[in-house]
């Protein structure tokens, strides 16, 4: 017997005031996106919060509530709007204070005669959260139940990333194939390309227009965590693309990417 393939979801929560005004750019939805689905964990949602409490809070207890992880990212350095670890304390119902285990890796970087009041923000951990170290400049991230606190400088993000991924519960990975079909517009498949769809549940299909030296054409993705179901739907599009193309229009397949 097949064994059924397994799910875990995700959401990300990115937490911070100068992503909503636009004088940061984010770079770390599509990062942690990608690196969860190759290892086997399925984003379902993203929402951007302002530094204020009484967004933050909610927003963490109805997506830690929904899905089998959160990530967030930002709020957790020196400055008194970095706020994001008072409000996950808050949302789990637990104390926080300086642990002595982030101190201990704030000195790592850190004289003692400058771990002042600020630099001793990023020291302060909820209770019972474990740390994710960061070796990139020291400050800890942390996880509590199912929610995993990084920061929001990308570079620094990644490194806690790497460094907690093992400790992740993963699903079945999601296997893609995509499928280029020149010179063929939405408009030209959109009716056929449904049907198929339709008749393949298990498959996540989508469709996405491109334009290359002035000609639109249109690449077509096909997602599955079942091996056979992806290579049923697959045989079924390429049959579609070759009915409906130019005879001189070869079709590209791409398996993985």
């Amino acid at each position: 017997m097949t064994a059924q393939p397994t799910t875990v979801t995700a959401a990300i929560l990115v937490i911070g005031d100068e992503i909503l005004s636009g004088r940061t750019k984010d770079k770390n939805i599509g990062y942690i996106a990608e690196y969860c689905t190759a290892i086997g964990i399925d984003v379902k949602e993203v929402r951007v919060v302002p530094d204020e409490e009484d967004e933050i809070v909610p927003a963490l207890n109805t997506l830690r509530a929904k899905y089998g992880y959160v990530f967030t990212t930002g709020g957790i350095g020196p400055t008194h709007d970095d706020i994001t670890a008072d409000c996950i304390a808050k949302a789990f119902g637990v104390t926080i204070d300086v642990d002595p285990r982030a101190r201990a890796m704030l000195l790592e970087r850190i004289p003692e005669k400058d771990l002042n009041e600020a630099r001793l923000r990023m020291a302060r951990i909820p209770a019972g959260a474990e740390l994710i170290e960061n070796p990139v400049s020291k400050a800890p991230g942390f996880m509590i139940g199912n929610v995993v606190t990084m920061a929001g400088v990308p570079s620094v993000m990644q490194a806690m990333l790497d460094v907690v991924a093992p400790r992740l519960k993963t699903g079945t990975k999601m296997m893609q194939v995509s499928i280029e079909a020149p010179g063929l517009r939405e408009g030209d498949i959109g009716t056929p390309y449904a049907a198929i769809a339709k008749a393949h549940p298990g498959v996540i299909m989508g469709s996405y227009p491109m334009m290359q030296d002035g000609r639109f054409w249109t690449r077509l993705v096909l997602r599955a965590k079942d091996e056979s179901l992806l290579a049923a739907a697959e045989t079924a599009v390429v049959a579609m693309v070759e009915e409906h193309k130019r005879p001189d229009a070869p079709v590209t397949i791409t398996r993985g990417a």
